[in-house]
């Protein structure tokens, strides 16, 4: 797809993640982090019939720690990732569906505690390259955030 055919979006956006039960949940795009990242509390790692899994929770909307949202998911790997603050840390990491701007696509990502940070959410650059233009002076341009029938 050429550079011209890409939507745009924003440097924040409203996105869904279905496959984890949140609806809606704000997103930084960070093009200067590699990978993805979601606030995630209670993280505890567990095997069924072999298969390493995930079960952890995330308080999806900010300042708001009364809805959680409990979820599993396959462990993919376990990744060391220096945070925006130098220090590194080991993270589980998950491969998810993503919606934003009627498009759906699967990313990795890191599940870390984000309690002190700005968004619940990051999508680094691994999840938006060959999909969309960032335009850094707009904001959440995906008007209506949904689970895309794509």
């Amino acid at each position: 797809m050429k550079h011209q055919e890409l939507p745009i979006i924003g440097w924040r956006e409203w996105i869904v993640l279905p496959e984890i039960c949140i609806s809606k949940i704000k997103a930084k795009i960070d093009t200067g982090a590699r990978s993805s990242a979601l606030h995630a509390f209670d993280i505890k790692t567990f095997e069924i019939d072999g298969k390493a899994m995930v079960k952890f929770k995330v308080h999806p909307q900010q300042k708001d720690t009364n809805l959680i949202v409990t979820a599993e998911a396959e462990l993919i790997d376990e990744r060391n990732v220096r945070s925006s603050s130098g220090e590194a840390e080991l993270r589980p990491v998950i491969l998810t569906e993503v919606n934003l701007m009627n498009k759906k696509w699967q990313i990795e990502l890191t599940l870390t505690n984000r309690e002190l940070m700005g968004f619940r959410m990051l999508l680094g650059r691994q999840a938006v390259r060959k999909n969309f233009l960032i335009n850094p002076g707009k904001s959440y341009l995906d008007k209506n955030p949904k689970i895309s029938q794509e």
